[in-house]
């Protein structure tokens, strides 16, 4: 049985997230490549993973200390933990350009998530949700370790079975893919979707778990939609979190009063 742990991370007055939940597999990956001693996660295995169930594998970044918290708004994103450990924050966005205040002072959004991950872990983020790498084990440089930038393994026609094959890791590192044929990946880092977090949550499902494939214990049991309206956690999500809709809406626009029902919230934004 697959050890499943689920994120419900509400919207913050910077940050969409999403109504899916954030999915950590905890050493998911010790059972499905074949690790060595350290432990080291074998990339081309990985590769073959996310390829089988349509997932596009797009880089492995060796972290350093801590990054700038981020989003991907056009996107869903599959990281898998090849080598290390770290800690990473979801759901908030930083408040300071300062990194060390942002990652061990109190520059950051309240609420949100840390975990903690280790090689052979599995996270599967939804568009929408910020994340923030910090504290990785061994210490080491933020360097992008595969060729053809990140967005893609080595250059045209190469074979990313090989690429990923000749690709030495060491300190935290981590490998991540993309459904294929989806949006490309973006970088924002809070604020930039202010008023259009809907367009965020509407980035479609995947077929298929990046791991797990069409097993119900992954992405396609867990992020379930109820008859093609919209799932019931993103109108939680509307309910719940309607003075963050009045801190990212315009007034004028998006009139919702602190006390609005969910029927008049739905009608305003044009659902019913």
């Amino acid at each position: 049985m697959v050890q499943v742990k689920t994120y419900h991370l509400r919207p913050t007055p910077l940050i969409p997230n999403s109504p899916y939940p954030l999915l950590h597999y905890p050493g998911l990956l010790l059972s499905r490549t074949s690790p060595s001693a350290t432990p080291t996660i074998p990339p081309a295995q990985v590769h073959n993973l996310y390829a089988r169930n349509g997932w596009k594998t797009q880089w492995i970044f060796r972290y350093g200390h801590t990054q700038t918290s981020h989003y991907h708004s056009r996107a869903h994103e599959c990281m898998c933990v090849l080598t290390g450990s770290a800690r990473i924050r979801f759901g908030v966005a930083d408040t300071s350009e300062d990194l060390e205040a942002s990652t061990h002072g109190a520059a950051f959004e309240g609420g949100g998530v840390e975990v903690e991950a280790k090689a052979g872990d599995v996270f599967v983020i939804p568009a929408g949700v910020a994340h923030k790498t910090f504290d990785t084990l061994p210490e080491a440089e933020f360097v992008l370790l595969t060729p053809g930038g990140a967005h893609r393994i080595g250059g045209e026609g190469e074979d990313a079975r090989k690429v990923l094959d000749g690709v030495v890791l060491d300190g935290f590192t981590m490998m991540g893919a993309y459904p294929d044929g989806g949006g490309e990946w973006d970088f924002a880092v809070g604020g930039e979707d202010r008023g259009e977090f809907e367009r965020v949550w509407a980035v479609p499902k995947p077929g298929k778990d990046p791991i797990l494939g069409t097993s119900g214990e992954g992405l396609v049991g867990i992020w379930k939609e109820e008859g093609g309206r919209r799932p019931k956690r993103e109108i939680e999500y509307l309910q719940d979190e309607r003075q963050t809709l009045l801190v990212g809406q315009n007034s004028t626009s998006f009139p919702i009063r602190r006390n609005s029902s969910i029927a008049e919230i739905l009608a305003i934004i044009g659902d019913l």
